[in-house]
Parts: C-alpha cells; structure tokens; sequence
C-alpha cells in the first residue's frame, strides 16, 4: 500500500511540476511580450510627446501673437477715435468759417447795395438840382 501511495504521490508532484514548468513558460512568453509591446511604446510615444510639446510652444506663441495684435488695434482704435475727433474739429471750423463768411459776403452785399443806392440817389438828386438852377 505504501507504494502504491508513493505512486500517486510522485505522480501528482510530475504532474504539478510538469503544470508549474509550463505556467513558467507561458509566463516567460507573455514577460516576451510585454517587453516588445513597451519597446513599441518606448519608439512611439516619445516622438509623441516631442509633437505635443511643439504643438504646446506653437500654441502659446499663436496666444503671445493675439496679445499683441490686441494691443495693436487698441492702439489702432485710439487713432481712429482721435481722427474722427479731428475730422469733427474740423467741419465745425468749416462750418464756422462758412457762416462768418456768409454773413460777411450778405453785409458786404448789402453794404453795397446801400452804397449804390445811395449813390445812384445822390446823382439823381443832383441831376435834378443842375436842371433846376
């Protein structure tokens, strides 16, 4: 009975060593695997973070160069406000000098007007005054 019991028990070990050799194999194989697959990691994801630290360094520059077109047409606007100020400045200069100019131009007219008038009043006055003598 003893060998017979140190039978099954030898067989179960070759059996468990036989379970363990190939658990180790398939261990081996799979660490195998993992090693290529971080190797491909390693070559693929290093040339994508360089990309994404590019995109990073082109994206704050595109954000620096708002900045400062910002300011730009801050400082754009500002001129064109100041402009249009002087443009108002200036049609109401204008339109000073058009009235002055006006009311000079009408009191001239009229200065001569009357300065006609009574010249013309004056000769004939006179005329009459020759013919009555």
């Amino acid at each position: 009975m003893n060998t017979v019991f140190f039978g099954l028990i030898t067989f179960a070990v070759l059996v468990l060593t036989g379970f363990i050799v190939y658990i180790i194999l398939e261990l081996i194989k799979t660490i195998r695997s993992l090693r290529v697959t971080v190797e491909s990691l390693e070559k693929t994801i290093i040339p994508t973070l360089q990309e994404l630290q590019m995109t990073f360094k082109s994206v704050r520059k595109i954000t620096d160069d708002v900045g400062v077109v910002s300011e730009e047409v801050k400082g754009l606007s500002g001129s064109v406000r100041e402009m249009s100020e002087n443009v108002k400045y200036a049609g109401e200069a204008v339109s000073r000098i058009t009235t002055n100019s006006v009311a000079q131009i009408s009191g001239l007219k009229a200065g001569i007007k009357a300065g006609f008038g009574y010249f013309i009043s004056n000769l004939l006055t006179k005329g009459q005054q020759d013919k009555l003598k």
